[in-house]
């Protein structure tokens, strides 16, 4: 079998360019999956947050409004929630805490403020505008379990 390339470079498979020894370029190490949960605190952490909380924290209340709006179903955050945690997610969703002002109504959310009174745990909140309302979200992420999984424990919303 033989295979044709086109004369536009557009066409042909992509292949990334190697040093002279056939390895990886210098300096490049593959990126794991969870790498922006590790390393140093992110931009919209405080001085008492520990390791990574910024990036978490901040994933999760974008997981976390996309629940309460309605766009994502709870059941979804069921593994990342302790049983209090889910409770008062449930029991939010069905009171429509965070209710659409109309279908064309995206939640913009504001910079997430966490702190970490604990280095087991990270307190957090993010004001969620949608349309011209405006609404806050409170939650608390604590390490859980033999495998160190952050779980949120608690929920607010106003």
């Amino acid at each position: 079998m033989t295979v044709r390339y086109s004369a536009h470079p557009a066409a042909r498979p992509y292949r990334r360019p190697r040093d002279a020894g056939g390895c990886e370029p210098a300096g490049r190490r593959p990126r794991h999956p969870r790498a922006a949960c590790t390393g140093a605190p992110g931009p919209d952490s405080g001085p008492n947050a520990g390791p990574g909380s910024g990036a978490l924290a901040a994933r999760f209340a974008r997981q976390l409004v996309e629940v309460l709006t309605g766009a994502r179903p709870s059941g979804q955050l069921m593994r990342h929630t302790s049983l209090d945690g889910y409770g008062q997610l449930a029991s939010l969703v069905r009171a429509g805490a965070l209710r659409r002002g109309g279908p064309a109504d995206r939640p913009r959310l504001g910079p997430v403020h966490d702190r970490s009174p604990s280095p087991d745990a990270v307190e957090a909140c993010v004001r969620v505008d949608l349309g011209r309302r405006h609404h806050m979200v409170a939650f608390r992420l604590e390490q859980r379990g033999p495998a160190g999984q952050w779980q949120c424990t608690a929920v607010e919303a106003r």
